[in-house]
């Protein structure tokens, strides 16, 4: 059962990393793609956009993978938590730790699961390396 509950932990969490990843890269879910997401990541100060912009949706994206199928869960949660403090850091720190409030409570949750998985592994129900 507990291989059963790793595995729903990683396709949950992969599933939401491929979804953010694909509003960068794609425009998809109402994403503003490439372009949009390196103009907004400009206007927030982290600069250069567009090449942020790639590399935040490509780490989204490829940790969402990763996760999914339980493959260098240690690499793919080190991608996550360094996604997820930067958007503490930049965005949701200063609003407090409510999420309504548009605080960090979400992201600090993504981060300790990622965490998480790492040190328990992936489970048997995982390509894992």
């Amino acid at each position: 059962m507990e291989d059963l509950g790793l595995l729903l932990i990683r396709v949950m969490v992969g599933i939401v990393f491929m979804f953010y990843g694909s509003q960068k890269l794609f425009g998809l879910f109402g994403g503003h793609g490439i372009k949009g997401t390196g103009g907004w990541f400009e206007s927030i100060g982290v600069k250069p956009g567009v090449p942020a912009a790639v590399l935040s949706g490509l780490g989204e994206f490829i940790s969402g993978i990763l996760f999914i199928i339980g493959l260098f869960l240690p690499l793919a949660a080190a991608i996550i938590t360094i996604i997820m403090a930067g958007a503490i850091v930049k965005v949701h720190g200063s609003k407090g730790f409510a999420n309504g409030a548009g605080g960090y409570e979400y992201n600090l949750m993504l981060i300790v699961v990622a965490i998480g998985m790492a040190l328990v592994g992936p489970g048997a129900f995982a390509l894992g390396l």
